[in-house]
C-alpha cells in the first residue's frame, strides 16, 4: 500500500464532497452536454453509468440494445479506493438515467454524487444486504451478484417500461450463466471445503467463502490492511512463518498492490509449497463479462486446491 489509513480516508472525503458539488452545480445549470461515451435519450436508449466496470458488464448485459453503458474505472492500472472522479465522469452521471454503484464504501465518490440526481440509482452491495463496514469487494459474492442484476433489471423497468420484458428475458438470460458459474463453484467447493487459506488483502473473500475455505490470515495482518495502513513488521513476519511452515493451502495474491511485503509473502509461500493464486481487484481487459471473469477464477483456485 502506498498511502496510510488516514491520508486515504481524507483524500476519499474530499473527492466525494467535491463530485456532490459539481453534480449540484450542472444540475442547476442545466448542462446536457456531452461526457464520455454515455448517449443521449435523444438515441432512444438508456444513459447508464456504473461506477466500476464490473458492475457495467452487468449493466450491459440486462439491457442489451436498449442501454449505452459507460463504467468510470475499467482498468486494472487504478486504484478504486483513492479515485477522484474527473469532470467528464459527473458530466455522465449528472445526465444519467440509470447509476449502478458498488456501495459499502467502495466507491463513496460515486454515491454521493448519485444521490444528487435525478437517476434511479442501483447500490449493488445494498440491493445484497451489505453495508458500510462490511467487505466492500461485494462482486466476488453469488448472492450479492444475484441480488444486484435483478435490481438492476427492476431500474430499467421502471425508467424503460416499454422494454420491460426484454429486460426480464436477459436478466432470466444472465441468472441461467450465473447458475452455471454457481454450478462451478459447487464443484470446486468439493475439492476445497475445509482447506485453509491466507491473503494479502481480503479482495476475494467472499469468493473464498462461497467455495468453502477457511480464512486463516493472521489477524494483526488482516486488521492493518483492513484498516488501510502498513502492517507491522512483526505481524509480516508472523504471516511469513505461517507461509512457510506450510500451515496453509493457498495464498491469494492481489497483483494490483504488489510491494515488497507481497513479495516476501509470495516468496514465504513457495518455500513452504503453499499455492498462490493470483487476481486483481478491477476486472481485466482480457474478460468481457463478471460471469467469465468469476469462471476463470473459480477455475484458478480449485487447480490450486489440487494439491
Amino acid at each position: 500500500m502506498t498511502a496510510t489509513g488516514t491520508y486515504r480516508r481524507i483524500a476519499r472525503a474530499a473527492a466525494c464532497i467535491a463530485a456532490a458539488g459539481l453534480v449540484v452545480a450542472m444540475g442547476a445549470c442545466g448542462s446536457r452536454e456531452s461526457a464520455g461515451t454515455a448517449s443521449s435519450n435523444a438515441s432512444g436508449t438508456l444513459n447508464v453509468v456504473a461506477s466500476i466496470n464490473q458492475w457495467g458488464s452487468v449493466a450491459g448485459e440486462i439491457g442489451g440494445s436498449h442501454v449505452k453503458v459507460t463504467s468510470i474505472i475499467n482498468s486494472t492500472a487504478v486504484e478504486a479506493h483513492d479515485y477522484e472522479p474527473t469532470s467528464a465522469d459527473i458530466a455522465a452521471m449528472a445526465k444519467a438515467d440509470v447509476i449502478i454503484v458498488n456501495g459499502a464504501g467502495y466507491d463513496s465518490w460515486a454515491t454521493k454524487a448519485a444521490s444528487s440526481t435525478k437517476a434511479q440509482v442501483v447500490n449493488a452491495a445494498e440491493s445484497g444486504g451489505k453495508h458500510d463496514g462490511d467487505n466492500p469487494h461485494v462482486w466476488f459474492s453469488a448472492a450479492v451478484r444475484t441480488a444486484a442484476a435483478k435490481a438492476i433489471a427492476a431500474a430499467y423497468q421502471h425508467s424503460d417500461a416499454a422494454h420491460a420484458e426484454e429486460y426480464a428475458k436477459q436478466l432470466k438470460a444472465w441468472q441461467d450463466k450465473e447458475k452455471t458459474l454457481e454450478s462451478a463453484i459447487a464443484e470446486a467447493k468439493q475439492r476445497l471445503d475445509g482447506k485453509k487459506y491466507a491473503a494479502t488483502e481480503s479482495v476475494a473473500a467472499y469468493l473464498a467463502a462461497d467455495l468453502g475455505l477457511t480464512d486463516a490470515t493472521p489477524a494483526g495482518y488482516a486488521q492493518a490492511v483492513a484498516n488501510e495502513s502498513e502492517p507491522a513488521s512483526g505481524d509480516v513476519t508472523a504471516f511469513s512463518k505461517l507461509l512457510q511452515a506450510g500451515s496453509v493451502a493457498l495464498l491469494v495474491v492481489n497483483t494490483q498492490e504488489s510491494n515488497a511485503t507481497t513479495k516476501q509473502l509470495t516468496t514465504a509461500a513457495g518455500q513452504g509449497g503453499v499455492r498462490v493464486v493470483e487476481l486483481t481487484e478491477q476486472m481485466p481487459k482480457q474478460y468481457s463479462t463478471l460471469t467469465d471473469w468469476m469462471t476463470a477464477l473459480v477455475a484458478s483456485f480449485a487447480t490450486a486446491g489440487k494439491a
